[in-house]
């Protein structure tokens, strides 16, 4: 090992203050990018859940209505 006892080790041979700032500040960057990723996607997962929910319901109010032919032949489902 590079130093003798641990002392010397936090020490860091004179640049404890920017080398342990680094570390934290790496850190501190890590941590916040897993929590926002953790955040979005739990939000496209709610937003998901609601058009879903939106869809079906809107497909059940559509279910009996009559396909309408559009200009270029293609039928759709409007209520």
């Amino acid at each position: 090992m590079a130093f003798d006892t641990f002392r010397e080790f936090l020490a860091m041979g004179g640049h404890a203050t920017y080398v342990w700032s680094a570390w934290g500040l790496t850190a501190v960057l890590l941590l916040g990018a897993v929590l926002h990723a953790r955040f979005e996607r739990r939000q496209v997962l709610r937003q998901l859940r609601r058009r879903v929910r939106r869809e079906a319901h809107q497909a059940g109010r559509n279910a009996g209505a009559q396909p309408i032919q559009t200009s270029r032949g293609r039928s759709t489902n409007e209520a």
